[in-house]
């Protein structure tokens, strides 16, 4: 399987662009008109560009408004053929995309459109050159990829063939099956994009909210299977119109575009009864059972107000590694590592970010299989040797910078407390904490799509719905994300001045913002964390006399919730009950929840309130509200 990427899909020069195609692993690219036109480059040095970055040119596009025209535009449509012709062959690319003509002069009519393509396809031949015939959503005459095919088919040339493209199809509601119809052999390229589901001008839509596949709605894996059957075995291309990333990262955009292609035609794969022979087969995606622990980055100074925090949160010291300054804090089921290492890793995430949690271990059914599964996904490994008599885990580089760690328990690794652990052996109450419900992760907003294709495609996870947060200095977006075990809420920060925006900055990106542990009791927690000196958010009685209000709850129980600054949510499957600690320096903070039911949220409603109590308390004494 060649893969492909459209020039248009990320940002930068046209030198920048080809950097970041290249180190994704791409195979090709897809020349944009507009990209070349836009370079100081002639096309022989654009061409030689290319090659040298180990890549071919799969394509050159859009020549548009082309077919059906009445003369003179008839004419000038073949010659800026030629000219169009003339020019690939300087680039070093046969394939040219005609896109179905939205000219207000152009007359339609099936036969008429084949008689172009007819002889376009004489004079392509001449220039050694293909054409491909592509049906744009909003075509004037032709938008549907049935009639581009009804085109091609009578034009009947063999350097006259059909470009597919799924935002064109899927975007307008055609069923993908139709595509089984067509030879493979006709089909000359195809074009990969997903979209999220919005009603609206198919135009825009296209031109604002394309993104990579598996990152939307629609079912490009369905197109796909279609696609296979046909028994087309050309270039898989990325063509993406998206605004975010129009802003992102070339490199960051051009790796999530080739891991959603490689994620694609695994489902492909795994799905379809007609499976690609060319595919490199590994290991399926399996839920996460559960977060094994959290591990802090710190430094010997800063390690104390740390653990402060976790005694005042009911944790224990409860052993420490058998050869690194790393010590374990324990209760119930909760792990956390503080390492205060001055080499390495950790240390490299200390003096980065100041205090943040470096590492997250997931305990998986197989974690030599889901390390296979990540490294052939484009996760970038991060499994140093370890010292003799320790356990050597695999573990990859995840979003933010930090580790994932991967463990299981059938094998070795779920011996990591008796092997690469002393343990102190002392009784620890706690205070009722009994997992790791979720952990929160901050990002730049133009990243948001990056970190759930990275958690959705590696581990067998879901995306809730996105919702808007709104914080008193601008709105931050939030979707969770979830695979067994494991739930993270993804929030993006576009405004500098929200919650989320000062801790991307002052933390220079670390990625936890907080983490949520379980209780089943949250009022047991809360008045055992009183005793401890937690340094319990509080919460203003404006809050609970609208919650009492709005959910008609009864009146003692909102007293118990006043008196412990408890937050209440419900829906349809349960109730949901949350506290939060003051924020640390930077903006960290903890969050107790309770799940009563099948609850499914993470409290979103509460969360403006929260944050405005959040800001309320890192404001100094005396200073007013703006």
């Amino acid at each position: 399987m060649k893969t492909s990427i459209a020039t248009v899909s990320i940002s930068g020069t046209f030198a920048e662009k080809l950097k970041a195609i290249a180190a994704a692993g791409f195979d090709g690219i897809e020349i944009f008109e507009q990209d070349f036109i836009a370079s100081d480059f002639t096309p022989a040095e654009v061409g030689r560009m290319v090659r040298d970055h180990g890549l071919e040119i799969t394509l050159f596009q859009p020549f548009r408004d082309f077919e059906g025209l009445p003369e003179p535009h008839r004419s000038r449509a073949f010659a800026r053929a030629t000219r169009k012709f003339d020019l690939m062959n300087q680039l070093g690319t046969d394939l040219v995309l005609v896109c179905s003509s939205v000219h207000p002069a152009a007359m339609g009519g099936i036969d008429r459109m084949a008689g172009d393509f007819a002889a376009l396809g004489d004079l392509a031949k001449s220039h050694g050159i293909r054409v491909g015939f592509e049906a744009l959503a909003w075509g004037r005459h032709v938008n549907d990829h049935r009639d581009a095919w009804e085109v091609v088919r009578r034009a009947d040339h063999p350097n006259v063939g059909l470009i597919l493209d799924s935002f064109h199809t899927l975007g307008r509601k055609i069923d993908p099956e139709t595509i089984r119809r067509i030879p493979g052999d006709r089909i000359f390229f195809v074009q990969l994009a997903d979209a999220p589901a919005i009603e609206m001008d198919l135009l825009y839509w296209s031109r604002h909210f394309r993104n990579m596949p598996g990152e939307g709605d629609l079912d490009v894996a369905g197109f796909m299977r279609a696609v296979v059957a046909t028994g087309y075995a050309g270039p898989l291309s990325l063509e993406i119109f998206n605004d975010q990333f129009r802003a992102g990262l070339p490199r960051l955009v051009a790796c999530d575009g080739h891991r959603s292609l490689i994620a694609l035609m695994d489902r492909v794969r795994r799905t379809g009864p007609t499976p690609p022979v060319d595919l490199p087969a590994f290991p399926a995606a399996t839920p996460v059972q559960r977060v094994e622990f959290i591990e802090f980055a710190t430094s010997a100074n800063d390690a104390p107000a740390l653990e402060s925090l976790l005694a005042a949160t009911g944790f224990a010291r409860a052993g420490a590694h058998v050869s690194k300054p790393v010590t374990l804090w324990r209760q119930g089921g909760v792990n956390v590592l503080v390492n205060t290492d001055s080499t390495g890793f950790a240390r490299n995430s200390y003096m980065a970010h100041g205090t943040t949690v470096s590492e997250v271990a997931l305990m998986v059914p197989d974690a030599k299989a889901t390390h296979q599964r990540a490294l052939a996904l484009l996760a970038q490994d991060h499994s140093p040797s370890a010292e003799p008599g320790e356990l050597q885990i695999p573990a990859i580089r995840g979003v933010g910078g930090s580790i994932i760690r991967l463990l299981d328990g059938e094998s070795d690794l779920s011996r990591i407390w008796s092997v690469d652990f002393r343990s102190d052996a002392v009784p620890i109450d706690g205070a009722g904490l009994v997992g790791i419900d979720h952990f929160g992760q901050t990002m730049a907003y133009d990243e948001m799509l990056s970190w759930a294709l990275f958690y959705t495609t590696i581990f067998d996870a879901k995306k809730a719905l996105m919702v808007d947060v709104a914080d008193p200095d601008g709105l931050v977006r939030s979707q969770a994300v979830q695979s067994g075990g494991l739930r993270v809420t993804l929030n993006g920060a576009e405004a500098r001045r929200t919650l989320a925006g000062r801790f991307v900055e002052e933390t220079f990106g670390a990625s936890v913002q907080h983490i949520a542990f379980a209780t089943a009791d949250i009022f047991a927690t809360a008045a055992s964390l009183a005793e401890r000196g937690f340094p319990v958010l509080e919460i203003g009685d404006n809050y609970y006399d609208d919650v009492e209000a709005r959910f008609g709850l009864d009146a003692a129980l909102v007293a118990k919730m006043r008196s412990a600054n408890v937050l209440y949510d419900e829906d349809a499957g349960g109730q949901f009950f949350q506290l939060y600690s003051a924020p640390r320096a930077g903006g960290f903070f903890f969050e107790i929840v309770q799940r009563q039911g099948n609850y499914q949220g993470y409290g979103a409603p509460n969360a403006p309130f929260r944050i405005a109590a959040q800001k309320r308390n890192a404001r100094p004494a005396g200073m007013p509200q703006h």
